[in-house]
């Protein structure tokens, strides 16, 4: 069977089953944002992401700079994501041999803007020569509580922690090739280059009963809330903002705002569970079942899992 039939959690399953984990440390392992292990009295958080090019970017559409920001964003959330404190970072390169060291250097000083905004450390990594451009980042984080995808429970609130769907307008934007940018969506692609992770919202999370940082899409996202923790989760239509930038962009090149509020990646927001009224936008609920479901005036649409996928 080749890869791409298998589907990219398709084949993460699979390879999962390879590699069982046999180890009381170990808290948490496959199927969260986060690994966490036990060690001592603290609880120890692992994660890791791979930008390649052609991938996940293109190389001479994006500052380097933002390149090394974004890879420490997306390390940092998942941290953020399961209640803990981004602390380390490992950096591994992949490299043609051709690549000019400016490029390179600018992705190292974005990564300092990072890791001067979060507060972790990168004390090592590793280098190899590639055909093709890869950076992989290992971030290890630290928290008390561990915060997953399993608790959400029948009769807790959705919510999110910002509008949603900017950076997918963004990412359409740059691939427009445009010589010029309205302000509106200069403001979109800079969603998509620069996201922040909700460092902020550490202390909520760590009291909500699940959590998961929005990568792949809302719909996509909530589905594993939905999968681990056996419920149906309701997202109520009225209730999801729509953002006024990304409000010009649907009218300008009449698109559907729904279309990027439910199922556009690389956001890097949260989506938490509660059963207590939080500070954040609300958008949904918790009922007995499965699926992510759609409500409109009444009326429920189970919603078709067609978040990012890799494969």
């Amino acid at each position: 069977m080749k890869i791409e039939n298998l589907g990219e959690f398709g084949l993460i399953d699979k390879l999962n089953q390879i590699l069982p984990i046999d180890d009381k440390d170990v808290i948490v392992g496959y199927s969260d944002d986060c690994a966490c292990v036990k060690v001592g009295n603290d609880l120890l958080l692992f994660t890791v992401d791979i930008q390649v090019e052609g991938s996940h970017f293109i190389k001479e559409k994006i500052n380097p700079k933002d390149l090394g920001w974004k890879l420490s964003t997306s390390n940092v959330s998942d941290i953020v994501s399961c209640g803990g404190k981004p602390r380390w970072a490992l950096v591994s390169l992949a490299l043609p041999k051709d690549l000019d060291y400016e490029f390179i250097k600018g992705v190292y000083e974005g990564i300092k803007e990072a890791q001067d905004y979060y507060g972790f450390f990168t004390i090592g990594g590793n280098v190899s020569s590639s055909k093709q451009l890869m950076i992989d980042m290992s971030m290890v984080g630290q928290t008390d509580i561990f915060v997953g995808r399993d608790k959400a429970r029948v009769g807790d609130f959705v919510y999110i922690s910002s509008n949603l769907g900017l950076s997918k307008a963004g990412l359409e934007l740059i691939l427009m090739g445009k010589d010029s940018y309205e302000d509106f969506e200069k403001k979109l692609i800079e969603k998509h280059y620069r996201p922040k992770a909700r460092i902020d919202l550490l202390e909520k999370v760590k009291k909500s009963s699940s959590c998961i940082d929005i990568s792949d899409g809302l719909v996509s996202d909530l589905g594993h809330v939905s999968k681990r923790s056996k419920v149906k989760i309701v997202i109520e239509k009225e209730k999801l903002p729509i953002d006024n930038n990304l409000k010009i962009f649907c009218q300008k090149y009449n698109k559907d705002p729904y279309q990027y509020i439910l199922y556009g990646g690389e956001e890097y927001e949260l989506a938490l569970t509660s059963d207590k009224e939080l500070d954040l936008i609300k958008i949904g609920y918790i009922e007995e079942g499965e699926g992510v479901y759609l409500k409109t005036q009444g009326k429920l649409e189970k919603l078709d899992d067609k978040g990012f996928r890799h494969f």
